[in-house]
Parts: structure tokens; sequence; C-alpha cells
């Protein structure tokens, strides 16, 4: 692993010139890729632009700059053994357990040093509100999150935002959370602190949500033949739902299409610092859409919704297009209505950078429901200072058709990538590339050998099993 990041930062550092790290970068590129000099170049000046503009040094406000700040230990991952399960392994994991100490205690937590970690469904109170608990019905719904790769220099942002969104994912289905685990990677040269502020963000979403932290695992990427400080890693997520899933297959035409104020998470933290706009990142540290689940699962109403989804990957124009898919449906939405909805500072950011606001992660609420319970949905959320409005339906036209302040109606779909919404994204573009057929085609044959690889493993086992 090659981590340009950080190269690129700790040649700032050292008082290398513009002109010197961009040459050294180059060189990094043409090792890896097959691309001209110049391609090398462009990209490497992209990357150089959002070092420096994502710097914190100059930064005024306090509360941003303690956010984004690590409270460094000093000390390498690699140097105290994390991941090496030995002594200084031990000792870590020993501190780490600490941050599952929140008010929700697992009945067999971290702090046991276990294999695992379990909950007795009776030690949480929430769950009486789901239909059909006492029964053979409820549904344990789970959840991996992968984190977002550019915040690895981020680590308290970087825990924050992954861990809500595991549990955005859990209570879109209906479910209550009872339990979250992590997985990290750490490259060997990354500092100790980071692996506790990584830790510290994601405890934080576990305290205000009362979600019990169980269980983790922490390793190095690449053990000793990996040079860095990159992390990466992904957070799982476990809950429990009653009778009612809010599946997307439960979507049909006329549903009435609902949706929550949308103020973003990873994704625009990371158009916000990498663009220079860190103040907006505040606008990001918030619980409303679990506030809003919460809400609605405790609800007198939750019976007339057939599906909850979050705006994600890909955005808008990309989870439509999907849910359209999978429920096998069309919609109808109205951008004028849809942009009200987007947080004003945060919009303000997407337009100034040139970033398309329908195609990246907004961390807003879908809500498809009958038409009788659209307005109680609204009243309620709205009564709670969490924003809500109509923004479409669903028809039976298998099509996006979004219909703009003028009255015109455009067909919308996804594009072959989510929004370049960093400089880097913007120099490798997000136009379908021209060997798109030829490239499905081998991707599927790869997938047919590795079907076939299955079958082979599986005889092969049973073949000593019989």
């Amino acid at each position: 692993m090659s981590d340009l990041e950080g190269l690129t930062r700790k040649l700032m550092q050292k008082g290398y010139s513009d002109a010197e790290i961009v040459e050294r970068l180059t060189q990094e590129y043409l090792d890896y890729k097959d691309i001209t000099n110049f391609r090398a170049k462009q990209l490497s000046e992209a990357v150089l632009e959002e070092c420096k503009k994502s710097d914190l040094s100059s930064l005024s406000d306090g509360f941003i700059k303690d956010l984004l700040s690590i409270n460094r230990a000093d000390i390498t991952i690699g140097d105290q053994g994390v991941g090496c399960r030995g002594a200084g392994d031990f000792f870590v994991h020993k501190l780490i357990s600490e941050f599952s100490g929140v008010d929700t205690e697992a009945f067999l937590s971290p702090r046991s040093l276990d294999d695992a970690g379990a909950v007795r469904l009776r030690d949480f109170a929430s769950l009486r509100s789901i239909d059909g608990i006492d029964g053979k019905e409820q549904i344990i719904v789970s959840k991996m999150e992968g984190i977002h790769s550019r915040l690895s220099d981020f680590p308290f942002l970087c825990g924050f935002h992954v861990t809500r969104a595991a549990l955005r994912d859990l209570y879109v289905k209906g479910a209550i959370p009872i339990s979250i685990l992590v997985d990290v990677h750490l490259g060997d040269d990354a500092d100790v602190g980071k692996l506790f502020d990584f830790m510290s963000g994601i405890s934080t979403v576990c305290e205000i949500s009362k979600v019990p932290l169980t269980a983790g695992s922490t390793l190095r990427i690449g053990g000793d033949m990996v040079i860095g400080n990159r992390l990466t890693g992904g957070i799982g997520g476990v809950g429990i739902a009653g009778t009612n899933l809010f599946a997307r297959r439960n979507i049909h035409p006329g549903d009435k299409i609902l949706m929550t104020e949308g103020a973003g998470g990873g994704t625009i933290s990371t158009t916000a610092i990498y663009s220079g706009n860190h103040e907006v990142v505040r606008e990001t540290m918030n619980i409303k859409f679990l506030e809003a689940c919460e809400l609605i699962l405790d609800s007198h109403y939750k019976n007339g919704i057939h599906a909850m989804c979050d705006v994600t990957n890909g955005g808008l124009r990309g989870d439509l297009y999907e849910i359209n898919y999978e429920s096998n449906c069309g919609v109808t939405v109205y951008e004028e209505k849809i942009r009200a909805l987007v947080n004003e500072k945060v919009l303000k950011l997407l337009e100034k950078v040139g970033v398309d606001y329908l195609g990246v992660s907004l961390d807003a609420l879908l809500i498809y429901c009958s038409e009788k319970v659209a307005e109680p949905i609204i009243s309620d959320l709205n009564q709670h200072n969490i924003k809500c409005a109509e923004i479409g339906y669903v028809d039976d036209s298998k099509e996006v058709a979004m219909i703009f302040e003028q009255k015109e109606s455009k067909k919308i779909l996804p594009k072959f990538r989510e929004s370049a919404y960093t400089k880097i994204k913007q120099e490798v573009g997000e136009e379908t590339p021209e060997e798109k057929q030829e490239m499905e085609e081998n991707i599927e044959k790869a997938a047919i050998k590795a079907l076939e690889k299955r079958k082979q493993i599986i005889d092969y086992i049973k073949h000593f099993t019989e």
C-alpha cells in the first residue's frame, strides 16, 4: 500500500515544495498505473490541493479543530504490537473496552475480553413496542457498514458517522438496534491515539442512541508488509424487528413518498474538509435520523408504512432507481420539495464546489406509506423539530420522473459513479467508460467462475463428510 495522502502530508511537514511533492507523487502513480506522465501529474496536483485545503493548522473554530484533531499517544500501532495478540495488544484492548462502558451495558461486553459479546432481549425495554416480539415472529436484522475511506485522518468523525450509518440501516427496516460490532484495521505506522479517537466516535453514538458496543477486532493492514498510517474497517449492527418489516418489496403504486431533512454524514463531512470548508462539518453532528425512526417505531401509524430507506451512496437519484428495481414500480418526485429539505449550509457547500446534491448521501429518511398516514407522520416529526414533507408518489412507470420548478419533467438515471464530491473524484470523473459492455462481460465471466469454484469446493468438502 502506498498511502498517497499520508505521503503528501509528510512531505508538506518536512517543507518540500509543491513541485517536489507533485514530482514524488507522479512517480508513485506511474509505479502503480499504466497511465501517461501528464495524467499522473494531474492526479498528483489534485491530491496536493486537497491535502493543503484540509490542513487544520489555520482553523480558528475551536469546536471544529477539536473535533477533527487527534489526541496523540506518540506510540505507533506497530511499536505497541496492536493486532499481534501479545501483551501490548492486550493492554490496548483493555483500554478500548472502556469505550463500551455506556449507560446501556451489554450482558457480555468487551470488558469481559471474551471471544464474543451478547445481549439479553429482556434487557431492552424499548422492544416492548414491537408487535409480535413475545411470539416467534421477531426478526433479527443485521448490517455491516464500511467506514468512509477519506475520513482516515479524522478518526473521531469517521467512527461517529459509520456507526450512525449502521444504525440507520437497522432502523429503516423497522428494527430496534441492540448491538454494535467494530472491525478496524490500521497501518503499521498509525499512532495508537488514532485508534482511541475512532473508538471514541463510535461509542459517542452508542451512548446517545443507547445501543451497546458488544465486540470487535483490531488488526494492522498487511502486517509487516505494508507501511503507512491508513485506517479502514467497518461497523456491524444487529437489531430486532417484529412482524412489520419495512422492506422495499412492500412498496406499491399509490404510496406517498415522504422525506426528512438531510444534513449528510461521512460524505458531506469529506466534501467539507477536502474543499477547505471545515465549518460545515458541524451540520452533520446530529442524530435526527435516528430520532425520527424512534418516533415512527413507537407510533400508532407505523402499520401504514410500507418501506423506509436512507438516502445514502449514490444519492437520491441512485436510491430511487434501486428502490424501483426492487419494488417493480416507478416514482414521480418534485425537485423543489426535495431541495427544501436539504440543510441550507450543506446545499450551499455542494453548489459552491459544483456537486450535484441528488447524487450524494444526504442522511435523509425516505418513507413510503399509505395516503392516510402521510399527514400524521409529517405532523408528528415536525412537532419534534424534524422537518418532513411529501416529495412525490409511487406509480407503475418503472422510471424515476422528476418534476422541476418550471413543471418540466425529466427522467432521472444514476450516473456511473456517485457525484464527484472531492477534487480527486472530479479528476477521475463520473462518466460511463466506453468499455462498459466489455467490462460487464468480463465481470459476469468472473462471477460465473466464482460460482463454479464454490460448487467445486462444496463437492470437495462433502466428499470427506459423507
